[in-house]
């Protein structure tokens, strides 16, 4: 490098280290935000000509919306947000009670009365670190959660769990690098507390690890890690799965152990992998996300785009703007888990690996699910694990119409265990709008249907009418 070159890069670097925060946090911006407490509470009503209701009434709305074809739901509760993003201490906390109630069609005697807690929880921020205890929504969809199919993992398609969380919830800047470099990442404990009749007391890991680069560049990347189990529980058919220390240390490890023969031979728990890579292009209140995001059940890890599966995994576009108000995002998105690394696991003596049969484990008849709902993406079920399909969303607002429309088609293979085929496309037209004549109160009616052979034909309507009032704010 000649003199002239050098100075270059000298004044460079150093006016960049005079001029620019080597640890950009939201921290050092101004606080003016204030705490509020708010009451909340809703209830909901749908009824369906088919078997039961339209599936985009009840998928991915965190485990709220009964399946049966005449339901309907309650809601009451007091919530705290999250408020002051730019102090170096924030809190929020929620309490909300639901009680669910339904049957089937006239004459079946199919009936459903339920309540449960649909949030009870408390939150801190301490400066960068979030801890999280009790019943919370957990997701890790990419783009927009509110017009995808789901997370192949983790999803906001079941009941939110029992969990203790700690880590970095949101996009931190990576010190000393002027916040092009970013990173989030934590762990979390949690409980499956529906206790299936074949497993009690199953118990929840997951821990994943992101980083982002560009910063305040208009373009950025992102690629996260995540690993999951089921692990744990006492099995009507081999007793203690493992529920000591030594169990978890196997559970964070990946590794064999545990009583049953399959947890010795191969993980002990029943283990799943994902990786998200993703492209964002932003600008003045809009943004766009390319992304693509793999699942993984052959133990090492490879990354996204190698191993056997790699042409399973989930591929999309979601744009988001602020300056049109008739439509405010656009989802595009194509899926397949079809391929499951092949049709052979073992065959004449030689081992393919192929045969995955995502969500499913032999230890855990109940599959990958909470209470009867996939935690990955929606579509899918433990007996419905190989489906392609694609699925395409809209919203906005309309004179202060807020609509979403949203379309997905699934072809479904079963599994390979068990060949079944059928075919589905869910559609959905969602209008909601708040009255301030009504006392504030927010009316909504939603409008749904199914087509194709997985459910049969059918169409329904859902009505919900949902208040959220300030109490006192400080």
């Amino acid at each position: 490098m000649n003199r002239t070159a050098a100075v270059i890069l000298l004044l460079f670097v150093s006016l960049r280290i005079a001029a620019w925060d080597w640890w950009p946090l939201p921290m050092a911006e101004p606080d003016s935000c204030r705490d509020s407490l708010f009451i909340v509470a809703g209830i909901e009503a749908h009824a369906s000509s088919g078997k039961q209701a339209p599936a985009l009434f009840w998928r991915n709305a965190y485990g709220d919306i009964s399946l049966q074809p005449y339901a309907g739901t309650f809601s009451a509760g007091v919530i705290k947000p999250a408020s002051r993003p730019n102090r170096w201490f924030d809190y929020d906390f929620g309490v909300e009670l639901s009680g669910r109630f339904g049957g089937g069609q006239p004459g079946a005697g199919q009936t459903e009365t339920t309540g449960y807690f649909k949030q009870l929880y408390a939150h801190t921020r301490l400066y960068i670190v979030d801890i999280t205890a009790g019943i919370h929504p957990m997701s890790f969809t990419p783009g927009d959660e509110e017009l995808s199919v789901g997370g192949l993992l983790i999803s906001n398609n079941a009941h939110p769990m029992p969990r203790i969380s700690i880590g970095i919830d949101r996009w931190t800047a990576f010190p000393g690098l002027y916040g092009y470099v970013e990173i989030r990442g934590g762990l979390t404990h949690g409980w499956l507390a529906d206790n299936s009749k074949v497993v009690k007391g199953t118990l929840f890991h997951h821990k994943y690890i992101g980083g982002r680069l560009g910063g305040k560049l208009p373009v950025n990347i992102y690629y996260e890690f995540h690993h999951a189990a089921q692990w744990g529980g006492y099995s009507s058919q081999y007793g203690d799965l493992g529920n000591d220390l030594n169990s978890y240390k196997n559970i964070f490890l990946a590794r064999q152990g545990g009583t049953t023969r399959s947890d010795q031979l191969n993980t002990q728990g029943n283990h799943m992998l994902s990786q998200t890579l993703c492209i964002t292009a932003k600008g003045d209140r809009w943004h766009v996300d390319i992304y693509w995001q793999d699942i993984q059940e052959d133990g090492r890890p490879r990354w996204i785009g190698r191993g056997q599966n790699s042409k399973d995994g989930l591929w999309g576009i979601s744009a988001v703007q602020d300056h049109w108000r008739f439509i405010r995002g656009m989802t595009i998105e194509f899926f397949n888990t079809t391929d499951q690394s092949g049709p052979w696991h073992d065959r004449d003596g030689m081992v393919f690996g192929g045969r995955d049969n995502y969500y499913n484990n032999s230890s855990y008849p109940q599959g990958w699910t909470y209470y009867g709902r996939l935690l990955g993406m929606s579509v899918c079920t433990p007996d419905n694990n190989r489906v392609i399909g694609g699925n395409l969303g809209m919203k906005g607002d309309i004179y202060g119409f807020r609509y979403r429309v949203q379309c997905t088609h699934a072809y479904n293979l079963g599994t390979y265990q068990k060949r079944t085929e059928s075919a589905n496309t869910a559609v959905l037209l969602e209008v909601k709008k708040i009255v301030p004549q009504a006392w504030n109160l927010e009316f909504g009616l939603s409008l749904g249907g199914d087509f194709g052979t997985q459910y049969g034909n059918a169409f329904g309507a859902m009505v919900t009418i949902r208040k959220q009032g300030l109490i006192t704010s400080w």
